[in-house]
């Protein structure tokens, strides 16, 4: 699905556009803190329901302002389909398709599969392992509704174990002598909680061994082949079985006030190879050139889109905002050569400099290119 148009009105520091697309490429310039993000978080929101700048919605609605919407008409396999978020102080979040609110904001999920890169992913290989179970995570939820079922089930029971937990530490014996209710408590707890994990752990498996190929591939196409790119997927349910071991360390994990096995500790391992000494690989975070780190990246995110592409029939609409700081040039061509081809369908680009863009993406009748300052956006 392509976004034809897209109407905004006190979105951040947009406070009124209405915009028309091209289906393929479409290029917003302008100086950085004009609101080029901007634009790209607002059909974010329309695919996801949530902002990727803020947890807070209030904080999207202009300074000054009660209440923005945004609204996309896109192309549906049978007619437009008409997607709306408003955004009121002090009101709950109103998300619409067609005329009909949605009762749960998770049922939309999935529905306009996209995939944004932006700066903010260095948090993928600079962060800790919660980012990318988060990038897992987002991917497998556009497809699988149960997946997101499962999993928002299990981190529910998790914030009632760990409460549990903390409340038994903050006993006078500490916890050390539970009685049988505190046992039962556990219990019943746990049991709740390994078939959640279970099914996310074989989801997340079956993910990965897919999307690695993918993404190997991917990395060699942007690389010319001078690594080889390792994603590894690490999980305590790999080798132990979850029920017995949240039996086996309720001890210990009273004495933390938190669980310590379980889905919630999952990894990715991220790693390179040099093809000059294959039997070596090394940790991208400490090792990795800033280009390399760059290069990994954005190899996971289009093959986040490719797999995307495969599992749902639906090419998701690609967000690049600024990526080709800290790039070779040789690495842009590749990355442009492969954006503008057949693999992907709609693509929305951010740079500051208009003639850096025209000079590597070579305009054409499929390309649009708008001009945004100070929040106000016109076509050039």
């Amino acid at each position: 699905m392509t976004l034809q148009t897209l109407n905004i009105l006190n979105y951040r520091n947009i406070r009124q556009a209405a915009l028309a697309f091209s289906p393929k490429i479409n290029c917003l310039v302008g100086l950085n803190g004009q609101g080029k993000t901007n634009v790209l978080d607002a059909i974010y929101l329309l695919s996801f329901t949530k902002s990727a700048l803020t947890a807070t919605d209030s904080l999207n609605i202009t300074h000054g302002e009660q209440m923005a919407m945004v609204q996309g008409v896109y192309d549906g396999a049978d007619e437009p389909e008409t997607i709306s978020c408003g955004l009121k102080r002090g009101v709950k979040k109103q998300f619409r398709r067609g005329r009909k609110d949605y009762k749960r904001m998770l049922d939309h999920i999935g529905l306009l599969p996209l995939v944004l890169v932006s700066p903010a992913d260095n948090a993928l290989i600079e962060d800790g392992s919660e980012e990318r179970r988060r990038f897992m995570d987002t991917v497998i939820c556009q497809y699988d509704k149960t997946y997101l079922e499962q999993l928002t089930d299990y981190n529910a029971l998790l914030r009632q174990r760990n409460a549990l937990l903390k409340h038994l530490a903050d006993r006078p014996d500490g916890g050390t002598s539970l009685t049988a209710e505190d046992e039962a408590l556990l219990e019943v707890l746990e049991i709740q909680m390994t078939p959640k994990a279970q099914y996310v752990f074989q989801r997340r498996t079956a993910f990965i061994e897919t999307f690695v190929p993918l993404f190997q591939e991917l990395y060699a196409r942007i690389s010319n082949g001078a690594e080889v790119p390792e994603l590894t997927y690490v999980s305590q349910l790999q080798n132990r079985d979850l029920q017995e071991s949240y039996r086996r360390t309720r001890p210990r994990d009273i004495i933390l006030g938190w669980t310590s096995q379980g889905i919630h500790k999952d990894e990715l391992s991220t790693k390179v190879r040099s093809i000059n000494h294959p039997e070596e690989s090394y940790p991208l975070k400490q090792v990795g050139s800033q280009g390399q780190q760059k290069t990994y990246l954005l190899a996971m995110k289009l093959a986040q889109a490719l797999f995307l592409y495969q599992r749902t029939d639906k090419r998701p609409i690609l967000l690049l905002d600024d990526i080709f700081d800290k790039l070779d040039s040789e690495r842009v061509r590749r990355i442009v050569e492969l954006v503008r081809g057949d693999l992907f369908g709609q693509i929305f680009i951010t740079d500051t400099d208009r003639q850096h863009l025209t000079e590597i993406l070579q305009p054409d009748e499929q390309t649009r290119i708008f001009r945004v300052e100070d929040g106000k956006i016109t076509q050039a």
